[in-house]
């Protein structure tokens, strides 16, 4: 029976890199796809960037393939009027997908396009483990005219879950990420890590490090990192510091994962509406994001490891997209990673 994906293109670049990505997978396997309008796309036809109908989709779906949601089309500071990134924060809690896995391994063809230093990131090979539906992003908000509020809060549940993913992902060591000097939920965080790392995972090596330490520890020394464990917006943050050793954004994918139910899979960019419409945005991380769907969403090993190997090769021959600094486009870049497949 043929898997069945929904996929979301959503807003910007999201349309142009999709349709590549589906030609790859079809490729690979039988997959039925099911596409539903999303964030910016959605509100402009229903008003809000998640609507029942597409969210019981997900739900019933093996897996959901999304490219990218926003733009400056639907940016605002009401309270009251819809955003797209609601979509994704509506989807993560219905789905339940509280763990956010981004793996950054620089490829040797792309050493040069990083902005550090080749000698700096040869053979990093780190694993980005972010909780993903507590701490400041879901806690209660407060606005008046003058002061705003943000609550922060976890539970010794929540932590212990995202904890476990990370150490069962580790080879060897998982670098828990906290601000225990200052905050109480870092000091709770800090301490149900450190019981669940000596009561299950005593074999993994556990560090804690103060978040201010690890951003400069990643651009520093980034071959350190085995596995970052860490909270919601913290992870948010240094995940997208970590993109930038692979030389740029467009190359990273992610996944988003629950305990049961269908995963989802998008790349780690934006939807880049400055480019848009252009044929020239980068489409590597869409097909890594479809590879990590592949292997942790349908338990095909073999296939996404075909999809990494086709983007390695593609770019060995010299494959590269402006943000690579090259002057290949969407078509272009999609038709030698398929030639490699």
């Amino acid at each position: 029976m043929a898997h069945l994906i929904v996929t979301l293109p959503g807003d910007g670049i999201g349309p142009e890199i999709m349709p590549p990505t589906l030609e790859l997978l079809r490729r690979l396997g039988d997959f039925e796809f099911e596409e539903h309008l999303f964030g910016g796309a959605s509100i402009d036809a229903h008003g809000t960037a998640l609507t029942d109908e597409t969210l019981a989709a997900c739900r019933r779906s093996d897996a959901v393939l999304l490219a990218a949601v926003g733009g400056p089309k639907w940016d605002t500071t009401d309270p009251h009027k819809p955003r797209p990134e609601q979509g994704l924060l509506g989807l993560r809690r219905g789905l339940g997908l509280y763990a956010n896995l981004r793996p950054v391994k620089p490829l040797p063809a792309l050493y040069d396009a990083s902005p550090l230093r080749r000698e700096r990131i040869e053979g990093t090979d780190l694993l980005v483990v972010r909780e993903l539906t507590g701490g400041i992003y879901f806690g209660e908000k407060t606005r008046t005219e003058t002061s705003a509020s943000d609550l922060c809060s976890y539970t010794s549940e929540e932590i212990e879950r995202i904890a476990r993913t990370a150490f069962e992902a580790a080879r060897s060591k998982v670098s828990s990420v906290d601000k225990a000097n200052v905050l109480e939920t870092s000091r709770l965080w800090r301490q149900v890590v450190s019981e669940l790392h000596a009561r299950e995972f005593p074999q993994i090596e556990l560090e804690h490090v103060l978040v201010d330490n690890a951003a400069m520890q990643l651009v520093a020394s980034p071959r350190h990192f085995d596995t970052i464990l860490t909270e919601n917006m913290f992870g948010d943050i240094l995940s997208d510091e970590a993109a930038m050793i692979t030389g740029s954004i467009g190359m990273l994918p992610s996944a988003s994962l629950g305990s049961d139910g269908p995963g989802m899979f998008e790349p780690v960019h934006g939807s880049a509406p400055d480019i848009a419409g252009q044929g020239v945005a980068n489409p590597l991380a869409m097909f890594l994001s479809a590879a990590m769907l592949l292997r942790h969403g349908l338990s095909l090993a073999s296939e996404a490891t075909a999809v990494e190997s086709a983007v390695e090769r593609a770019l060995d021959a010299g494959l590269r997209t402006p943000d690579l600094g090259g002057g290949d486009g969407t078509e272009r870049a999609a038709k030698a990673v398929l030639e490699n497949l």
